[in-house]
């Protein structure tokens, strides 16, 4: 495909290289630990130059096929007739009773994903999140005002980490003071891999006995109780709010059980607070590095919408999903077999430089940027686009506005996850 060009711009509005060190060349992608070091783009660098469609062994799995390209990403993406994710979407490999227990909408290809995804894909539309600009931007403000008393704070805990907790309740129509709860149980299931965000990381301690149950953690567990009570109220008293609507018939007249309810809810908690969180943080680290971006972007705001795109593309906060072959196929002479696991990388798809002219230039004005952070067209993409989107935008915009100056104020700490790029503490001090 033809790269993206990059506009005449004032070199204020972009930097070259923005993480400074793209890491080791030979980093074991499928390593947790290699993460909490940062993305080793050097090696996804290699591979996709040397080995687009790259057979990686694992230590504790049948091994899989690595999609390094953006088109080739693409096309996985598109096709789910050859790569479907009713096997599952992580490199986890489950038994046919397991896939069951645990299935979302994330684990089905058309129809009966689309039979789920509209019980609340009205509620996601841009048009609708559209209608919430205003109540957002209220409630920026004053996450903002509470957390800019102070000069010097965890950007993470106190920004990132509350404005999508605070949505997350707004939309599950949930109290606030449930928001806690449920950010701790989205943590351990998104996090599950990190010992500081659960007692059972799951390549390090003994998780079999919640083998049957989302992300093989205890917090889902918790969550399920959760959900039924929700949803014992609603029965009572509807409202106007997701649980309501998933409780409503679907289009072919029959409810969700409760494990389609459970697991729903599950998904809903995981990936409605943790995904938009280190996306603004991402972004926040990258302003932090570089002092003269923050500067551009307080000197021309019409640079926001460009600037949201980028930092998602550079993010790429889901790193990958997997999909899982239906039959022999080649692909850049590569034999993938059916039943082999085929891994999108969209981490590395979002710095190819096939698509992206300098793809490890971060430029606030980028013009074209097709990236891959929400999958992009698709059945699978991204239910909550647009509001994370709006809440990204609406978070710098009122930043902008009150800060005329950031710094770090201490050490980063990053996600032990090889699904999850994430910055877990980012202290900073404001002027």
């Amino acid at each position: 495909m033809t790269p993206s060009r990059t506009p005449s711009t004032t070199p204020s509005t972009f930097v070259d290289h923005y993480p400074a060190d793209l890491g080791p060349e030979d980093a074991d992608i499928t390593n947790h630990d290699t993460y909490v070091q940062g993305v080793p783009h050097a090696t996804f660098a290699r591979l996709r130059a040397e080995d687009p469609v790259h057979w990686t062994e694992e230590a504790d799995g049948a091994g899989f096929w690595s999609i390094l390209r953006y088109d080739d990403a693409l096309a996985v993406s598109r096709d789910v007739e050859t790569f479907t994710s009713s096997r599952g979407i992580r490199l986890e490999e489950m038994d046919a009773e397991q896939t069951e227990a645990r299935r979302t909408m994330m684990e089905m290809d058309p129809p009966e994903h689309t039979r789920l995804r509209r019980l609340v894909n009205k509620g996601f539309t841009r048009r609708t999140v559209e209608t919430f600009e205003a109540s957002i931007r209220e409630l920026v403000g004053e996450v903002l005002d509470a957390a800019l008393v102070a000069d010097e704070f965890d950007f993470v805990h106190e920004i990132a980490e509350e404005l999508p907790m605070r949505m997350l309740g707004r939309l599950l129509g949930t109290d606030d003071e449930d928001g806690r709860r449920l950010v701790a149980w989205g943590d351990a299931l998104l996090g599950n891999t990190d010992p500081d965000f659960t007692d059972f990381p799951v390549d390090l301690t003994d998780t079999e006995q919640f083998r049957m149950v989302p992300f093989r953690s205890p917090a889902a567990l918790e969550i399920f109780q959760y959900a039924q009570h929700q949803a014992a109220d609603r029965r009572r008293c509807p409202r106007d709010d997701i649980i309501t609507k998933l409780l409503a018939p679907t289009i072919d007249g029959d409810p969700l059980s409760d494990l389609e309810f459970n697991n729903f809810f599950t998904l809903l908690v995981a990936a409605g607070n943790d995904t938009t969180r280190y996306t603004m943080t991402h972004g926040m680290w990258v302003l932090l590095n570089h002092p003269q971006l923050w500067q551009a972007w307080r000197a021309d705001p019409s640079l926001t919408s460009t600037a949201v795109e980028e930092i998602l593309r550079t993010g790429s906060v889901t790193m990958h999903f997997r999909r899982t072959a239906t039959k022999d196929l080649e692909m850049r002479g590569s034999r993938i077999r059916a039943g082999d696991k085929v891994v999108i990388w969209y981490v590395a798809a979002d710095h190819d430089p096939e698509a992206f002219e300098q793809p490890f230039r971060f430029d606030l004005a980028r013009a074209s940027n097709d990236h891959m952070a929400f999958g992009r067209n698709g059945p699978h993409l991204c239910l909550g686009a647009w509001l994370a989107r709006m809440e990204i935008r609406l978070v710098f915009e009122e930043l902008i506005k009150r800060v005329e100056r950031v710094e770090s104020a201490g050490p980063i700490s990053r996600l032990r996850s090889n699904f999850i790029s994430g910055i877990k503490q980012l202290p900073v001090r404001v002027a």
